[in-house]
Parts: C-alpha cells; structure tokens; sequence
C-alpha cells in the first residue's frame, strides 16, 4: 500500500513539472476546459434550447463526435495485434501510449453522451442497477456496456504494466495477456455495435446499410493511425521518448490500405444509392447536391472527400516517408473521416424527414464551445497519462533510486 502512495505521489509530482512550453499547453487547455464549463451550464440553466437540435434533427455534434471518437478508441488494435500476436518489439514499446489514447477517447465518449442528454442525472439510466438500461432489448445499453469493458481492459493494462515497470519487475502474463487478447476482439466489437446502433434504425434509410459496419471500422482504421501518426511524431520532438520509425512507418503502410478502402464503401453506398433512384435517396441528394435549395452539408462532405482523395495519394507515393508530409496527409485524414462520419452521416439521416420536412441543421455556439471543452479535457488526460508513462518508461519516475 505505502508502495503504491509513493508511486501515485511520484507521478503527481512528474507531471506537475516542466517547463515554459508545457505549462502553456496545460494553461491553455484548461482555458478551453473553462470554456466549455461556462457553457455546458448555460445548457444546464436553460436547456437543450441553446442548442440547434430540434425534434426532427435530434442528434447533433455532440452525437457526431462521439462516433468519430469509438472509432479512435478502437484503433488501438492496430498497435495491439502487432505486439502481442506477431510479437514486434518496437511497437511494443508504444502500445501502451494507444492504449492511453483508447482511454481518453472513451472518457470523451461518455462525456459527449452525457451533455447530449441534457441533464447528467439522466445518465444514470446508463449504469446498470442503478438506471432503466433497457438491456438487452436496446442497442445503445449494449454500446454503453461493450464502451465500459473496453475502457476497463485499457485502464488495467496499461496501469497494470506501468506500475511492474515502476517496480522494476517483470509483469505476469496471467494478469494481463488474457485481457489483451481479448481486447483485439473487444475494439471490433465497439464500432460494430455503434454500426448497428444506427443500422438498426428502420425509420431513417440513409442508415439502413449492411455495410455500414465494415465503414465505422475501416474509417476507424484509418483516422486512428493518422492521429497517432501526428501525436508519435509530437512525442519523439518534444520528450525524450524514442518512437522509432519503423512504428510510424508502420502506421503509414496501414493508412495505404485502409484510407483509399474508406473512399471506396463511401463509392459503395453512393452507387447503391443513386442507381437504384427510390425515395430513400432523398437523404444523400441533399448531403452531396441539395434539395429544393437547401444544401447546407454540400461543402462539408465535397472537402471530406476532396481531403481523403489527396492523402490517400499522399501515402500512396514515396514522399509520404517524408515526415512533414506525412503529418499534413495524416491531418486531412483526421479532418475528411471526422466530416464523413459527423456531417456526412449523422446529420442527413435526419434530413428530410419521415414526413418529407427539410430542416437543416449547424450547431450552435454552446454546442460548439461544449464539444471544444470535452475534447480538449481529453487531449489534457492524455497529455497527463503521456507524460507519466514516458517518465515511467524512461526511468525518470522510478522506485529503484538512481
């Protein structure tokens, strides 16, 4: 016990030191943390009025972010399936910083259920015993209960083995690599179900799909080792943490495949779509050409795909090694899948509606002052975990005194 008080003690004081440029990164991430405080209790005070969901557009940005970011979490695989069944002893030595990230996108999941709700004491009905879960008979109390166990494995796991390499011993299999592998099956199951909490839907076509499984996860897989393409790069710069490029070149040869596959089940659904020319193509004429004047998501799902079309070229060719290179196409990756799948999917699954109604949907300054406070408490947890596992892992925080 007195072991594990002079490890927390010692990680508070690691990540309570820095210098100049990490206290501003701190400092201004708990300014828009503030921010997004202030604003979240405006929505509190007056309600979901401040916002610009309607009953016929219900799920906004709040509901956008939180699919992009199961996608993120789920990614982790990529880093996992490496290490522990092809058994790549560099990327082991970065699995734990996926792992960090899975868990900080979870955290923003929930965080984004929960102010999509309205008022938190509704989130109770979230938490099994406690609320009205509905399970089994509801997909969303099995996406709520597969989101908990997928952030209950990565907490153990990489806390688990940051605290053995704490100690200076070696971590036991038994109490770890079962949970590892069944993560591998767990990430997929996250997205999937996520799919089919849309797909389920019989009352909005544009999400009645068969593949739109296979998309969550193939897009995962591609905005995922994009964002820790950028945010390995960042680390090796800035710590002394040594990412080697066999990682990241890892990461690239992954996004070669899996980006430009994206594009093509978007091709899928667009053909299916349009050729069949029924009354369900209504949603997807509004999202790529408009209706009736009305075509407000028209330059959102244009630059996505503009965006996703250039860096799939980008990884294709040989300057993609190129480490600048490399951060911009894995910045139009994160940008064209957030857009795909926030403005380009959820919000024209309400447009028109089942009554034939166009009301158009762009949301409002407290949505978008809540979601920039969610994510960058987020990015602020992440930083925090970073930090300590690199101090972990480098030795800086250690029991053995040096």
């Amino acid at each position: 016990m007195i072991n594990y008080l002079q490890y927390w003690l010692k990680i508070t004081i690691y990540i309570c030191s820095g210098g100049k440029k990490y206290f501003t990164w701190i400092g201004f991430l708990l300014l828009l943390i503030s921010a997004g405080v202030f604003a979240y209790y405006q929505q509190f005070k007056y309600g979901l009025l401040l916002t610009n969901m309607t009953d016929e557009v219900s799920w906004g940005v709040y509901i956008a972010n939180f699919t992009f970011l199961v996608g993120v979490a789920a990614a982790a695989v990529l880093l996992v399936v490496p290490t522990y069944v092809y058994g790549r002893e560099d990327v082991k030595e970065v699995v734990i910083f996926g792992e960090l990230m899975a868990v900080s996108a979870i955290i923003m999941c929930m965080l984004f259920v929960m102010v999509d709700l309205g008022h938190p004491d509704r989130f109770m009905h979230l938490i099994p015993k406690i609320g009205r879960l509905n399970f089994p008979s509801s997909i969303l109390a099995w996406d709520i209960i597969v989101l908990n166990v997928y952030l209950f494995i990565n907490v153990h796991v990489s806390s688990y083995l940051l605290y053995k390499k704490y100690l200076g011993e070696a971590p036991s299999s038994f109490y770890y690599k079962p949970l590892v592998f069944l993560s591998i099956g767990w990430a997929i199951s996250i997205h999937t179900v996520t799919a089919f909490l849309y797909s389920g839907l019989g009352g909005r076509p544009y999400w009645n799909s068969a593949i739109l499984a296979s998309r969550f996860l193939v897009s995962a897989f591609a905005s995922g080792p994009a964002l820790m393409a950028i945010v390995f790069v960042i680390i090796n710069k800035i710590s002394h943490s040594n990412i080697k490029p066999s990682v990241i070149d890892l990461l690239r040869k992954i996004l070669q495949f899996t980006l430009p596959l994206n594009l093509f089940l978007l091709f899928c659904e667009v053909f299916k779509e349009f050729y069949t020319n029924s009354v369900h193509t209504m949603s997807i004429s509004y999202l790529f050409f408009g209706i009736n004047g009305y075509g407000m998501l028209q330059p959102f799902i244009w630059t996505a795909i503009i965006l996703s079309s250039i860096a799939s070229l980008i990884f294709l060719s040989p300057f993609s090694k190129r480490k600048i290179v490399l951060i911009i196409a894995s910045v139009m990756t994160v940008l064209s899948v957030w857009i795909e799948k926030g403005m380009g999917l959820i919000i024209p699954g309400f447009i028109p509606t089942p009554l034939g109604d166009l009301v158009e949907y762009t949301p409002s300054i407290i949505e978008s002052v809540v979601s920039m406070g969610i994510w960058a408490l987020g990015t602020l947890l992440f930083t925090l975990m970073i930090k300590a596992a690199i101090g972990i892992e480098t030795g800086a925080i250690s029991k053995i005194k040096k």
